[in-house]
């Protein structure tokens, strides 16, 4: 009967019925939606491990009489309950800390994206600002002569339009005649475009190389390409240029009155004249600096400009969300910092809580505490290996402290 009386009063004193009052309010059943989960996140957690605590000290003060170390035991209970208040208190503030955490690191992302977006959008509005200063840099600045390549690009283009304008009907109506099939002026003016631009590229290609040796006063290579030069001049003055020549023959045939004649001798003469005056014109213009880069690129010789230490580098595109990404770069450690820290708002609240719960049960079976509260860091938590070898050590450092004892009493 005894033995009765006393589990059914350790029961009574065990399970009080305010717990479940306090179970009941922390969990918020008839509460609106928001306040049940305001309590079920600020309270539910607190309430459970207070009754676990106040379990574990009631199982405590009836052991108190059978300990050895009775007031130092009691302290501890007491210092425990002190940890378990200070770690509720952590958990509320700890819950304000990770929303704000989170927020600072939402809005710091926010601003990053808004940033590049911006960035990458002034790049692109920029871009023509960027090549225009490019050009005029390369312009004003020694290195590669762009806009001579650009120019002798766009003359040669120019011309292969202009023969290929005028040499279409005597090209179509030879192949006509070689195949007995009429041809297109659509399937004509293409290829022979394209075969216009490399003659004229070709003739560019012949003087440059001509001019080259002749400012090395190579004899040999002054002869070769000066065959090569008078065959190219030739085949322009006789098959292109003549025929330019041929469709301005009416126009000096209506300013003469009709009585006008060339002949054979004075239109070759004036297509080498006009040879003569273009290719000047245009090489001493443009295309002396222009075809060399051309053959050099054609080649793969590479390009040889002319670098100065006060000359800026050209700006590329995208240079300002290129500068962004260094600088992210740079940051990111501090982005992992970052990111360790909302972890750990998040993580360690609760588990302030829980930690201080689990120290009763410990306190109760091995007169120690598992866990130091509070929690400031990630690397406060043991691994459960480390817990697992906790007590192991401290048995062989009392075993180790009684055989000491044992050694200086004999």
């Amino acid at each position: 009967m005894e033995v009765a009386r006393i589990t059914e009063t350790l029961m009574s004193v065990l399970f009080l019925p305010i717990l479940n009052n306090f179970i009941y309010f922390a969990w918020g059943a008839q509460d609106p939606f928001w306040i049940a989960m305001g309590k079920r996140v600020f309270l539910l957690l607190p309430v459970l491990a207070i009754i676990l605590g106040y379990w574990a000290s009631v199982i405590s003060l009836l052991t108190v009489p059978i300990r050895a170390e009775r007031q130092a035991f009691v302290n501890a209970i007491l210092i425990t309950w002190w940890d378990m208040g200070r770690a509720i208190f952590s958990f509320w503030g700890g819950v304000f800390k990770c929303v704000f955490t989170v927020g600072l690191a939402l809005f710091g992302v926010l601003r990053l994206g808004l940033v590049g977006v911006w960035l990458t959008l002034q790049d692109i509005l920029l871009i023509p600002f960027r090549v225009a200063g490019n050009l005029f840099s390369s312009a004003v600045n020694p290195g590669v002569p762009w806009i001579a390549v650009g120019m002798t690009f766009f003359w040669c283009t120019l011309e292969a339009v202009i023969f290929t304008y005028v040499t279409s009907p005597l090209v179509m109506d030879t192949l006509s005649n070689m195949t007995g099939e009429q041809m297109s002026e659509a399937f004509i003016r293409v290829p022979l475009f394209m075969f216009m631009s490399f003659v004229v590229l070709g003739s560019y290609a012949v003087l440059s190389s001509w001019t080259g040796a002749l400012k090395t006063r190579d004899v040999p290579s002054i002869v070769k390409i000066g065959v090569i030069e008078l065959v190219a001049l030739f085949v322009e003055v006789v098959f292109l240029y003549r025929e330019f020549v041929d469709a301005l023959v009416p126009w000096f045939a209506q300013h003469s009155g009709g009585n006008f004649s060339l002949g054979i001798f004075g239109t070759l003469a004036i297509a080498g004249i006009t040879w003569f005056g273009i290719r000047g014109m245009s090489w001493f213009l443009f295309a002396s600096a222009g075809t060399p880069t051309i053959m050099a690129i054609i080649q793969g010789s590479g390009l040889r400009a002319i670098r100065t230490e006060h000359i800026p580098a050209l700006q590329g595109s995208f240079q300002l969300l290129g500068s962004l990404i260094a600088e992210l770069k740079k940051e990111m450690e501090w982005i992992r910092e970052k990111g360790e820290e909302v972890l750990a708002s998040f993580i360690l609240p609760p588990l302030q809580i829980v930690a201080g719960a689990i120290n009763f049960c410990t306190l109760l079976i091995t007169k120690q505490h598992t866990f130091r509260l509070p929690f400031r860091t990630l690397n406060d938590l043991k691994t459960a290996r480390t817990l697992l070898q906790q007590p192991e050590r401290q048995t062989t450092n009392a075993s180790s402290t009684s055989e000491a004892v044992r050694r200086r009493a004999a």
